[in-house]
């Protein structure tokens, strides 16, 4: 029995500049941070007594007689990706909804790969499994996703990300304070728009559109060096930041006409008017998260003018995907296997 817990994140600044599609070309750089909202994988090997061969249970619940024939896209790739043709049960639970641009998939994804290595007794290091991850989703599902979500449920904590024209990927630790991130975190708001969406065909569309939004992602990618200035000096005023994120939402907004539309555009002049100084939705945009930069003072404002939307209170936290429980099963004979089949056929 395996269960891994594995960290959501909220991207800051430099999104769109991930893509491999942009920093194949040009280079990129993201600055994020996971926080103490999870997702949870828990498998093991099946033990050979059932009717199907694997059991795979998320949002629906899938019993198949062979892996190849599982409908979940994610899992089917990993357990291809690994060479695992035995049974095995997959139960996947979270503390938020999906598709809510928290790069929830991407913690999926890492998470169960790193459960499928510790249930063949084989480690993996993070820069390892963040490529693992990246390879399933990019090259075997072949979805239209960024590559800083896999990164980040991979490592945890509050880095830059830097993505290199050669495909390489170099991870920094910010280096600030601790007090001056409680600053920041006392400075954040999350909301639900109540809005999901399907971040692949908005991604879609932004790489298509890629050629024509270069000065458009490089001020997004500047943003990144401001930002990270402004954390990591204290006497800088915090409220730069709040600043910095209204700039790069106006930048976002205009990357396609998917990112946003009428109800979202409502839901941030809300925010403006109660207080905020910036903010963004979360994510490839079309729905989902938004965060907001309100100073504490008019939290309790910004709280009364969204009243209508659920505030998720939230903390940074520094750890990447890891394994939470590790018990060892009993090993089954293999005809065992070849005996059910006979049984229940």
């Amino acid at each position: 029995m395996i269960i891994t817990r594995t960290p959501l994140r909220i991207s800051f600044f430099g999104g769109g500049t991930d893509y491999p599609a942009w920093y194949h070309r040009h280079g990129g750089s993201v600055l994020s941070t996971t926080i103490d909202k999870c997702c949870y994988i828990t498998c093991r090997w099946l033990p050979p007594f059932f009717e199907y061969h694997s059991r795979i249970l998320y949002s629906k619940a899938e019993n198949v007689n062979a892996n190849s024939s599982i409908q979940h896209p994610a899992v089917r790739a990993c357990l291809e990706f690994l060479r695992i043709e035995e049974g095995v049960e997959i139960h996947h639970i979270a503390d938020l909804p999906a598709r809510a641009g928290l790069g929830t998939s991407s913690a999926f994804t890492v998470g169960l790969l790193l459960g499928l290595y510790a249930l063949r007794e084989q480690m993996r290091d993070k820069h390892a499994l963040a490529k693992d991850a990246i390879h399933v989703e990019q090259d075997l599902i072949q979805e239209a996703v960024g590559t800083q979500d896999q990164v980040s449920a991979a490592y945890g904590g509050f880095n830059r990300i830097n993505f290199h024209t050669d495909g390489g990927i170099e991870v920094k630790r910010l280096v600030a304070p601790q007090s001056r991130l409680e600053e920041l975190e006392q400075h954040l708001a999350l909301y639900f728009t109540g809005f999901a969406r399907t971040a692949s065909e908005i991604a879609q569309e932004q790489i298509r559109m890629t050629p024509q939004r270069v000065s458009e992602l490089e001020l997004m990618r500047h943003l990144v060096d401001e930002g990270e200035a402004v954390i990591a000096n204290p006497n800088r005023p915090i409220q730069e930041f709040g600043t910095l994120l209204h700039e790069g939402w106006k930048i976002k907004r205009t990357l396609t006409h998917k990112i946003t539309n009428a109800s979202i555009d409502e839901i941030y002049e809300a925010g403006l008017s109660a207080g905020a100084l910036g903010g963004k939705l979360l994510g490839a945009g079309g729905g989902g998260f938004m965060l907001f930069f309100v100073p504490p003072e008019r939290r309790e404002e910004l709280r009364a003018r969204l009243r209508k939307l659920l505030c998720v209170p939230f903390a940074f936290s520094t750890r990447g995907s890891h394994v939470v429980v590790y018990e060892p099963e009993q090993v089954y004979d293999k005809s065992l296997t070849s005996e059910r089949q006979v049984v229940y056929a």
